[in-house]
């Protein structure tokens, strides 16, 4: 009987210390997983892919492209988080920048972050590099518009249940006028319930 009572703790045990061991799970990278209800890489994707399409929509590029004989050149500027979360604005700015980019309506410039390393990978090429291979400094490609904007929360709470409200608001802006050619904003909506017991 000892044994046999022994067995069974000993069973318990070793359940219970596999229940608390790490498991991982290898997913595709495009699956929405959500686990906290907050802003995600999937909303982040999504947002960015559907703004990009409202953009090319408004007829600003054919009007541009009609007017100059050039596609614009765009560059992202700042996009704010003005939400109540964390969120990592960055990867949606890069959503953005590759739906910009692989859209092929449009050509793209470097961002202020990334041009000052551009910049002064430039300025040692004068001294270091040979004269055939330096890049020539001033002939950078100006951009012609500048999209920018922000991401807005707002929380609604009753008991275990939460609203959570997403706002995207997107800009893009002649930047020689400072025209606004177009406007767009995204919503995304989610119902998080919290679970009654948390262990």
């Amino acid at each position: 009987m000892k044994h046999m009572l022994r067995f069974a703790v000993l069973l318990l045990l070793a359940a219970g210390l596999s229940g608390c061991a790490t498991k991982v799970d290898r997913v595709a990278v495009d699956k929405t997983i959500d686990l906290s209800g907050r802003w995600n890489d999937s909303d982040s994707r999504f947002v960015a892919e559907e703004m990009i399409g409202q953009v090319f929509a408004h007829p600003w590029a054919d009007d541009y492209i009609a007017r100059t004989g050039k596609k614009p050149v765009v560059i992202v500027g700042t996009i704010r988080n003005m939400s109540s979360e964390h969120l990592e604005t960055g990867v949606f700015a890069k959503d953005i920048e590759r739906e910009l980019v692989n859209s092929g309506k449009v050509k793209f410039v470097a961002n202020a972050y990334e041009r000052t390393e551009i910049r002064q990978e430039r300025l040692e090429q004068q001294q270091f590099a040979t004269e055939e291979t330096a890049k020539r400094l001033a002939a950078e490609t100006g951009a012609d518009y500048m999209l920018k904007g922000s991401i807005k929360t707002q929380m609604d709470v009753e008991g275990r249940e939460q609203v959570k409200f997403y706002q995207t608001d997107l800009e893009l802006i002649a930047i020689e006028s400072n025209e606004k050619v177009w406007i767009g904003t995204k919503k995304i909506k989610k119902v998080v319930k919290k679970p009654l017991f948390k262990l």
